[in-house]
């Protein structure tokens, strides 16, 4: 699901007041680190996670691994915290401008 910049700009909005919802910490990404993301992103469909892994590669290569573990859409990685969204196959709540 490749994601355009306007798309990718409307869910940056709807993400702005959310609160990071999984947190990946120092023993990295785990295999429950995934599950709980993927069980956010079902009941959510956009969730921001808060990744303390050390350095700047790290946090990146992590975020980039959860996305594609989950099978989720990277939309944002700003600091310590990235922002991912996958539509949901039934009843989506979210609906993304074309």
């Amino acid at each position: 699901m490749a994601l355009t910049e306007k798309q990718k700009k409307h869910l940056r909005r709807l993400a702005h007041p959310l609160n990071p919802v999984v947190m990946l910490g120092n023993a990295g990404l785990t295999d429950a680190v995934v599950a709980e993301l993927d069980r956010a992103l079902t009941d959510h469909e956009l969730v921001k996670v808060s990744a303390r892994v050390g350095e700047r590669t790290a946090r990146d290569a992590a975020l980039d691994d959860m996305a594609a573990r989950s099978a989720s859409e990277l939309v944002q990685r700003i600091g310590n915290v990235g922002v991912f969204y996958r539509r949901r196959k039934e009843l989506p709540k979210i609906l993304l401008p074309d």
